[in-house]
């Protein structure tokens, strides 16, 4: 790619290139640098700024229906419980195999016109054996048919509706779903897990080799975020209800903070303490959250924009967290950035510099992707 006005990462003065061979980034360099003969196909950026392609690390994107009427309601005041996940789980359980798959890939292309190349995508509504893994079934018959990567998470712990499911969670789902998951989450809430049952679903999914993450504090405090550390999670999501003690335990422990301020402001809830987070050595990520209760939205544009208005972070802070921060939660290193050696994952953005993701919210500001090396949006 030539013509690079700048290259996140990189401070390189004149037009900019980035070399992509074999699907990996080769090198970074100012244009004038190159020599002939590379033989590789060129994309233009026309002066126009580049950045990693967003990692979406927390989604809920394999679902069926949707809860419209719901979000009316609560602009009306009615307060969101979590119970409304059982509107979206009894939908998912009467739509066909094709239809969860077909919906999955339409919503991924979704997020790659908006410059996400990878993306985490979550089960938990189907909250039986045979549903789970239909759900992640799908999400593995969607995956080569789009050109995002899609990475599955198991989610059975998304509620606990009877005193005998965690049993449900442990003894069947996990043996039944986890060769079709990387990670393993519990959703550890008011309405949802305690602590101690979702520490006993971790620990489960870590014996059947799966990472380990945590919706945690975003309803109210539970302890969520201690367990997180106590157990090595990759990630603790949400943490509205954070605090600095929180906040000092994941940074001892290594826990990203996944953000998700969408949430937050289609909920008009309170926003996690992204700066007091950063102030203590957490790693934060930027994530949709996308989910048809709470934050039915694909853009990682414009959750970057709303995390440099509702958190108060920069431009580069935001980009990176959207970027290189969800690829920590997700336990990688080869996406995310544009080091030599990542995948060739990028986005040209329309403007001279990622500032004006949060300069020009909602705007569509994607100018082409580009996902190990071939142009998947645009030209």
């Amino acid at each position: 790619m030539r013509r690079a006005a700048r290259v996140f990462g990189y401070e390189l003065d004149g037009p900019v290139a980035v070399v992509i061979r074999d699907g990996v980034v080769e090198r970074v360099v100012p244009e004038r640098d190159l020599t002939a003969g590379l033989d590789l196909p060129e994309l233009d950026a026309g002066g126009r700024a580049v950045i990693p392609g967003f990692v979406d690390a927390h989604t809920h994107l394999v679902f069926a229906g949707d809860r419209a009427d719901e979000f009316a309601a609560r602009l009306a005041g009615r307060p969101y419980e979590a119970g409304g996940i059982w509107r979206t789980v009894e939908q998912t359980r009467a739509a066909s195999f094709d239809d969860l798959v077909a919906q999955t890939v339409r919503r991924a292309d979704s997020c790659l016109a908006g410059g996400t190349t990878t993306i985490e995508v979550k089960s938990g509504y189907g909250l039986d054996t045979a549903t789970e893994r239909r759900l992640l079934e799908a999400v593995a018959v969607a995956a080569p048919r789009t050109a995002a990567e899609l990475v599955p998470t198991f989610l059975g712990a998304h509620l606990a509706p009877d005193p005998s499911y965690v049993d449900l969670v442990v003894e069947e789902m996990l043996p039944a779903c986890a060769g079709l998951a990387v990670s393993c989450d519990a959703f550890c809430d008011v309405g949802a897990l305690t602590v101690e049952q979702s520490r006993r679903v971790l620990e489960a999914g870590r014996a059947h080799g799966l990472a380990l993450r945590i919706h945690a504090e975003e309803l109210a405090w539970t302890g969520g975020a201690q367990l997180a550390a106590q157990l090595g999670c990759l990630s603790a999501d949400h943490l509205v209800h954070a605090t600095p003690a929180d906040a000092a335990a994941m940074s001892g422990a290594g826990v990203v903070a996944v953000l998700l301020p969408s949430t937050s402001f289609c909920l008009r809830s309170d926003y996690a303490p992204a700066r007091m987070l950063l102030d203590a050595g957490v790693e934060i990520a930027l994530a949709t959250d996308c989910n048809p209760g709470t934050s039915y939205t694909t853009s990682m544009p414009f959750v970057v924009a709303l995390a440099c208005s509702a958190y108060g972070l920069s431009a580069d802070e935001a980009v990176r967290a959207a970027t290189e921060g969800g690829a920590r939660a997700l336990g990688r290193s080869d996406v995310g950035h544009l080091r030599p050696g990542a995948a060739g994952d990028l986005v040209v953005l329309d403007g001279d510099h990622w500032v004006d993701l949060a300069y020009h919210p909602g705007m569509p500001l994607v100018a082409a992707v580009v996902k190990a090396g071939a142009v998947v949006v645009g030209r």
